[in-house]
């Protein structure tokens, strides 16, 4: 039996069979598209399905809204585990996108109280989609190796910013909605088919930065391309993870052109139709272990 439970919000974008796979919990998020509430992540139904059934209705022009996850929503999910004795290990999307985070130390505090002798560790992953996914499963792969949840805590504690994730859109008025972009921008970059080139930045509160622009598709696909060439680490011994929000050509045209530059196992999954509302069809993302972001970015604090 496990030492300690691994839970991810449904942001985390594990695919089905590597989540039940490594045994890793899912809290899903509640969409709202045309007013009918779904579960992001639901064992009765198909992703894939749900995923590409999401994005169509998006470029149809559905209303799509996102919430967080609330402190009682999670204490519900930890307790049958913290009452099986197992202490556990948080990961959620980036507080920079969500207060989703602050929703799980709340409860994670909460039940301290009431099972004072179980660990309790709740990480911002300051990233998103399969940028917390991927240190999930790492995670869950050490644990699998006799690893203790205080290792495991500390091992994130010194590697969450190692985590790189950079993608493009392909309309950014998604990006405009959310307010990422003023109105300007996004209309003067519809006209001049400019793409954004977007990364996690290294925040204390982790958010998406905008580090570039060029125009075209391919040029955004080639730039995400030098951007790991530049920053990856032994791309051949970790796993790779590509989301795409419905462009699965271009993800696998990616994919292909990462083993040439010298990737192993890269997973390639639909983006997470949560963080997906802000970003929208057409969005392809990379996330890899390379180097710290600080070294890059000047620190910010909260």
């Amino acid at each position: 039996m496990a030492e300690f439970e691994i839970f991810v919000d449904s942001c985390a974008n594990i695919p089905d069979e590597i989540r039940k796979k490594k045994n890793i919990c899912v809290v899903p998020y509640i969409i709202t598209i045309n007013g009918e509430e779904i579960n992001c992540i639901d064992d009765n139904r198909n992703y894939t399905e749900t995923a590409k059934l999401f994005y169509q209705k998006m470029r149809e022009g559905a209303d799509v809204k996102s919430s967080l996850i609330g402190e009682g929503r999670f204490i519900d999910a930890f307790t049958p585990s913290l009452e099986a004795e197992k202490d556990i290990i948080v990961i959620t999307l980036t507080a920079g996108l969500s207060g989703t985070y602050n929703q799980a130390v709340a409860a994670g505090k909460t039940l301290s109280e009431k099972y004072p002798d179980r660990k309790i560790y709740v990480f911002d992953s300051a990233n998103a989609s399969l940028g917390e996914g991927l240190l999930a499963i790492k995670i869950a792969d050490m644990r699998d190796a006799g690893e203790s949840v205080d290792a495991c805590a500390e091992w994130l504690k010194n590697n969450i910013y190692k985590m790189n994730s950079y993608f493009t859109v392909d309309d950014l008025k998604y990006l405009r909605k959310s307010g990422r972009i003023s109105r300007a921008v996004a209309f003067a970059g519809g006209l001049l088919n400019i793409k954004p080139l977007l990364d996690a930045d290294a925040g204390d509160i982790a958010q998406m930065h905008l580090y570039g622009t060029v125009r075209g598709r391919k040029k955004a696909l080639s730039a995400i391309v030098e951007a790991f060439d530049k920053n990856v680490i032994d791309p051949a011994s970790q796993t790779i993870a590509i989301a795409h929000a419905d462009c699965e050509e271009d993800a696998l045209s990616l994919a292909a052109t990462l083993k040439e530059h010298g990737a192993g196992d890269i997973i390639i999954e639909y983006y997470d139709i949560c963080s997906g509302t802000h970003v929208g069809p057409g969005t392809i993302a990379l996330f890899f272990m390379g180097g710290d972001r600080h070294d890059k970015y000047p620190k910010k604090t909260k």
